[in-house]
């Protein structure tokens, strides 16, 4: 594993931080493949979809394969379908149903790029932040930084992100969180992310 420098103030991850929540902000939406692998060996694939002012769609591949969540934002509603869009029954829930949340306890209005973006500025601010490294993912130049809490300070369980975002649009490729005992907790590989991309009439409300 690659060993980054802590810095307690950190201002050039504090800077990159800011820069991708700035280019976050600027988009309009974004559709990305969730590739995540847990400590127990638990994988899922999940095809998922933003669009301002919050709208997202998870269509399920591994496991659930077929399974749709979709969240509203104004009616701050999930909808999930659970043999897939436009199948019977449609179940209506609160974001924070136990049915919908993650293996990590995160709800699906909590599941986009933005809130992991104000996890990490939340985590550096408790801790601090290694100088960011020229590296490389799925061919693409990036920019890897090692976010850790001071002591025993975590985000939602994370005591450490380390967090390769791609160079030219600072859209993060790959995420690796640890806990207290620098044990993995998950990885999610977002390496084929796509910004701004057109949506199909009503898919987030099929």
């Amino acid at each position: 594993m690659l060993a980054l420098a802590l810095s307690a103030a950190g201002p050039a991850a504090a800077d990159l931080l800011h820069d991708a929540q700035e280019r976050f902000r600027a988009l309009e939406g974004y559709r990305v493949t969730l590739r995540s692998l847990a400590a127990d060996g638990q994988r899922q694939i999940i095809a998922c979809a933003y669009r301002k002012p919050g709208w997202i769609r998870l269509d399920f591949v591994e496991p659930h394969n077929g399974a749709v969540l979709v969240y509203d934002p104004t009616a701050r509603r999930a909808h999930l379908w659970p043999f897939g869009a436009g199948h019977f029954p449609v179940l209506n829930l609160a974001p924070d149903n136990p049915l919908i949340r993650s293996a990590g306890g995160h709800s699906v209005d909590r599941s986009d790029v933005g809130s992991l973006l104000a996890r990490l500025v939340e985590l550096r601010a408790r801790g601090g932040a290694g100088a960011p490294v020229d590296a490389e993912l799925a061919g693409r130049p990036a920019r890897l930084v090692e976010i850790t809490g001071a002591g025993n300070a975590h985000v939602d369980g994370v005591h450490r992100y380390r967090v390769w975002f791609e160079q030219g649009t600072l859209f993060p490729l790959e995420v690796q969180s640890y806990d207290v005992a620098l044990d993995v907790i998950e990885t999610v590989d977002m390496s084929d992310a796509e910004l701004d991309p057109a949506f199909p009439e009503r898919f987030f409300t099929p």
